[in-house]
């Protein structure tokens, strides 16, 4: 939220590795971006999508998930 404030943003869009190499995002991390989604709309900050990276990568916007 602070770096969200800090650089005026409108939307933000996460993303992290999963040093394992697989990209399928796991329940945590599921439900730490609906967190995130709900916290940053308190401040009106959208958040575009949510990237977990792997030997591929997955994105929560393409799933439908945000």
């Amino acid at each position: 939220m602070k770096a969200a404030l800090k650089h005026n943003a409108s939307a933000v869009i996460f993303s992290h590795n999963h040093p394992s190499g697989v990209a399928e995002p796991s329940q945590a991390d599921r439900k730490i971006t609906r967190r995130l989604v709900d916290a940053l709309a308190l401040i009106d900050v959208r958040v575009l999508d949510h990237i977990v990276i792997g030997k591929e990568s997955v994105s929560f916007a393409e799933r439908g998930w945000l």
